[in-house]
């Protein structure tokens, strides 16, 4: 994605538009104001006069509101402008815009104020492809609002533009003729509602309980409360605290409204390609999350409960027991054009709804939601041997079912060449990734303790534990390399090593499945020059077969990725490695003006100097947003054991003293405090959870 479009979102609706706040679409960009998965305004362009507008600041004042100060014309530096226009623009329960114009002249001035507007009613996931529309789109300008409008038989969309102001309206656009004297100024105020309509033509939303309101004042509402109800941080490294409250006012910003419980909201993926609920960046996010917003997990948990699968379904990749991969609400979902109403592609997402469950209850007590979801949990387990073993031998592996449409790699690393041998070389189906041995291991073992402790089910806890063991010590066996001393990637489907070195491993060590005796290794290759770059660890090592530093997920670097590296690392007692991932992001962090994003080039630090975003990252990305929050609960080493929150501070000397105030969690509101520690004590300490919880 271009880096000097304009955007403002809110939830899963956004705003891109170029510099001066125009939206002309083109194949390659995605501009335009989209919400529900669909692009509802494809073109919204001003000119004066006729003249296009050029812009001469801009103020970003929130996530959900920008303003633009322009004028008619090419700006000089000779010539006054003798007219000038801010384009206030605010997005919530719709998307409004101010304009407001203003004659800088002595004399009078008539003007023609014209805003072109139109709509292609593009599915977002398909942007970018060739597709003509299916259905009818339709343009009216009726009593005094201009409707544009696309029906394919039951599914129907509509774009409804008004104004504060009298203006010609035609099928293309409103036209103000405005007469202002001197030194006067014009005002008009356009509300764009985009209907998501039903049958019988009625919004879906009108239906749903406790309705936004307050367009304009609801999301700095949201906002208020968020910044207010989270922990305070204070930090000596001004980095860490920019980056903290980014990350803060975008877990806010992309809060999705779920249609299944209304007035509650879980975080969407990200802006713009992944502005939807997707299960797997949904899990992570909510655990990255806990010590500051832990309700984001209890509404994730509920969510994916209600559509966890119970049917096989070839189509949509479904099988009893699994958490879905993505729900979409566009017209290729409608007409399942794409398996995504909803789609369950994903090996690695229902072990991780079972460690979300474990580690939202040890955060904050909440046992009736445990056991609310007893059922939902027992189902996933089950899946993960009755499902996911599809090769009878105790690994977790993944293929699709649906050969047309469905993903290929279905673990956190989807991209079509991610999963590979050195020497680059793809292998066959199905595919058993170490990550995903790591997260079932985890999954049982947390499952267990939910057993003993919450559902009364002692013999079912003892049998998870008896499973988990066997599986920790196969995996040790199998995928462990002898040649590099590290984990394998994956497995074949002939139970052979895909032997690339990658930075999966790292995701083995929070997971508690690595041997005790061969985490100093890991650790090593982590740390190491292939695997970090500088800024942080690579998804693929450099002089792998595959390797590329602007390989989406063979070479560059993700924030995401390296918090849960991180975590693990200091899981196993590795606090000066995880101190130095935590230093890397975060300077990283400082580049990006405190708002990660996606995924950066995996270059060496010393080449470029400074981190180079991957040009069609997502951002604002949930996952990246969180990846702060876990870092800073890595440095203070934050646990929940029982009633009470564990505080053991490691910080390299970069972030000097770290405070963060009022954690909530089961013991009520808690404080942390960390600083430098004397370089004696910055090694390696004791492992922190290398036995099972």
């Amino acid at each position: 994605m271009e880096s000097d479009l304009i955007r403002i979102l809110y939830g899963n609706s956004f705003v891109l538009s170029d510099g001066g706040g125009d939206i002309e679409a083109v194949p390659s960009v995605p501009v335009g104001f989209f919400s529900f998965d669909t692009r509802f305004l494809s073109r919204w362009r001003l000119t004066v006069n006729g003249e296009r507008l050029s812009a001469l600041a801009r103020d970003d004042r929130s996530y959900f509101e920008v303003r633009f100060f322009l004028v008619p014309g090419t700006p000089t530096h000779y010539v006054d402008a003798k007219v000038s226009v801010i384009r206030e623009r605010s997005l919530a329960a719709s998307f409004e815009e101010r304009l407001t114009v203003l004659n800088h002249a002595a004399e009078p001035a008539d003007l023609a104020v014209r805003v072109e507007v139109d709509s292609d009613f593009s599915p977002l996931g398909v942007l970018g492809q060739p597709r003509e529309p299916v259905g009818r789109i339709y343009r009216r300008a009726e009593d005094g609002r201009l409707r544009l409008g696309y029906e394919r038989e039951k599914f129907r969309r509509e774009t409804l533009i008004s104004t504060t102001e009298p203006a010609r309206i035609d099928e293309h656009g409103l036209t103000y003729h405005i007469r202002l004297g001197s030194q006067e100024e014009w005002t008009t105020t356009l509300h764009v509602r985009a209907l998501v309509l039903r049958p019988d033509g009625q919004d879906v939303r009108d239906h749903l309980s406790q309705r936004r309101q307050g367009a304009r004042q609801r999301p700095q509402h949201d906002l208020d409360g968020l910044l207010g109800d989270a922990p305070r941080l204070t930090c000596d490294w001004d980095a860490l605290s920019t980056a903290y409250r980014r990350s803060l006012v975008d877990l806010v910003a992309l809060q999705y409204p779920t249609l299944a419980l209304p007035g509650q909201a879980m975080p969407a993926a990200g802006l713009p390609w992944a502005a939807t609920l997707v299960g797997r960046d949904s899990i992570l996010t909510s655990l990255q999350a806990l010590p500051v917003a832990p309700g984001l997990a209890a509404t994730t948990l509920r969510v994916l409960g209600i559509n966890q699968g119970t049917v096989l379904d070839d189509f949509r990749d479904e099988e009893p027991g699994k958490i879905l991969r993505e729900a979409r609400l566009g017209e290729v979902a409608a007409f399942e054009e794409q398996p995504t109403l909803p789609y369950y592609g994903g090996a690695d997402i229902t072990p991780l709804f079972v460690i979300l469950l474990d580690e939202y209850e040890r955060w904050t007590g909440d046992v009736a939601l445990v056991r609310e979801y007893e059922d939902e949990a027992r189902a996933a387990l089950h899946w993960i041997d009755e499902y996911g073993d599809m090769m009878d031998n105790g690994y977790l592996w993944y293929q699709r079912r649906n050969e047309q449409t469905g993903l290929e790699n279905q673990c956190w690393k989807e991209a079509w060449n991610a999963i590979s041998y050195r020497d680059g070389r793809l292998p066959g189906l199905p595919r058993a990734t170490c990550e995903l041995q790591g997260y079932a291991y985890d999954a049982k073992i947390r499952g267990a303790r939910l057993a003993r402790e919450f559902w009364h089910d002692p013999a079912y806890a003892d049998r998870l534990e008896r499973q988990a063991a066997e599986l920790k010590q196969r995996f040790n066996r199998d995928f462990w390399v002898r040649d590099g001393e590290y984990y394998a990637l994956a497995l074949d489907r002939d139970g052979r090593q895909v032997d690339a070195l990658s930075s999966n491993i790292g995701h083995l060590l929070w997971s508690g499945i690595v041997d005790e005796s061969r985490a100093a290794k890991i650790a090593e290759h982590l740390l190491g020059p292939r695997l970090f770059s500088g800024w942080g660890v690579r998804t693929l090592a450099d002089g792998e077969g595959r390797y590329n530093p602007l390989g989406y997920q063979v070479g560059t670097v993700w924030p995401f990725d390296n918090s849960f590296i991180a975590w693990g690392l200091r899981r196993y007692g590795f606090t000066r490695e995880a101190g130095r991932i935590a230093e890397g992001i975060i300077d990283a962090a400082h580049y990006f003006d405190g708002q990660l994003p996606e995924a950066f080039g995996g270059y060496d630090r010393e080449l470029t100097r400074h981190p180079v975003r991957y040009p069609a990252a997502n951002s604002p990305q949930a996952l990246a947003t969180g990846a702060p929050l876990l870092l800073v609960r890595t440095l203070l080493g934050l646990e929940p054991y029982g009633a009470d929150l564990r505080v053991a501070p490691a910080l390299p000397d970069r972030f000097g003293r770290l405070e963060l105030l009022d954690i909530p969690g089961r013991w009520g509101r808690v404080d942390a405090i960390g600083k430098v520690a004397p370089e004696s004590h910055a090694g390696r300490q004791p492992s922190l959870g290398a036995s099972p919880r």
